[in-house]
């Protein structure tokens, strides 16, 4: 594939103001596409508009609210650009609602919000885009998962691990299904991401294992530049770190050994709300 693929492309990213969104939004932007990215916060869409008008392109990027969970706004977001550009080439899902809590503790409701946002609004947006994408011949979906959803060892989310779950089976069932068709799925499972609301906000270093000090986290640039890299190798699934397809292993054949060594040495000590290599 072309270097410019991304060349005047018409992309969405979800959640796509704050963290990993718009570190995608941003790249998807370098790359030569117009970027429309929804989020539901005012203060991260103020911001990343701040942002934007400073960039060297600010004139590719599109800010819209839009809570992702009301399928009727999403639909209306869709459709609005699929009127105006005539095409949709990349769709992100990314938007995600976080409670980190223990099930006897989160409430049903939060429960439900974060399965309405994290899959619930997938569903919507690929049923909104893939349409069009089969009948133009081509498109891109991307849907972040993680390796939440993947390895079930405790101390994390119940409702976060199995949003994360139910992202990764549709997805992989949905590339199953579009494999002799010119659309492209990917499924990115990132580790830890440091320097976002996720761990500024909601998951505290003392819900993390202690192994986690010792696996490099990634910054949300350089997961959007793997998720970009794989667009264009037309990648099926994204892990980042790839160390972490050796965790996978581990847990597939000994899930007691792994949740054994989760629990070694208790909670983690770095600062995971920082961006790595920042020291303030």
């Amino acid at each position: 594939m072309s270097k410019d693929f991304l060349k005047d492309a018409v992309c969405l990213v979800t959640g796509g103001a704050q963290g990993i969104g718009w570190a995608t939004a941003r790249r998807l932007a370098e790359a030569g596409g117009t970027v429309h990215v929804c989020d539901i916060s005012e203060e991260h869409l103020r911001t990343a508009r701040e942002q934007a008008a400073r960039l060297l392109t600010p004139e590719r990027f599109r800010f819209t609210r839009c809570d992702v969970s009301d399928r009727g706004q999403v639909e209306a977001w869709c459709a609005g650009i699929l009127k105006e550009a005539g095409r949709i080439d990349v769709l992100v899902n990314n938007a995600a609602f976080v409670r980190w809590q223990d099930v006897v503790d989160m409430s049903v409701e939060d429960v439900e919000r974060t399965m309405a946002v994290g899959f619930n609004a997938l569903v919507y947006t690929t049923k909104a885009v893939l349409p069009s994408m089969l009948a133009r011949g081509s498109g891109h979906i991307v849907n972040m998962g993680s390796s939440a959803g993947r390895v079930f060892a405790g101390s994390s989310s119940a409702a976060y691990s199995a949003m994360k779950a139910a992202v990764g089976g549709y997805t992989q069932t949905l590339q199953a299904e579009l494999a002799h068709t010119p659309v492209h799925v990917m499924l990115v499972r990132p580790g830890t991401v440091a320097g976002t609301d996720f761990f500024g906000k909601h998951v505290p270093s003392a819900r993390m294992p202690r192994l986690a000090d010792f696996v490099p986290p990634l910054a949300p640039e350089e997961l959007a530049q793997a998720l970009v890299e794989g667009l264009e190798h037309r990648t099926l699934v994204l892990d980042r770190p790839r160390s972490l397809g050796s965790m996978y292993l581990l847990f597939d054949l000994a899930p007691g050994a792994m949740r054994w060594l989760l629990r070694q040495g208790g909670s983690a000590r770095s600062d995971f709300s920082k961006a790595p290599g920042r020291d303030s």
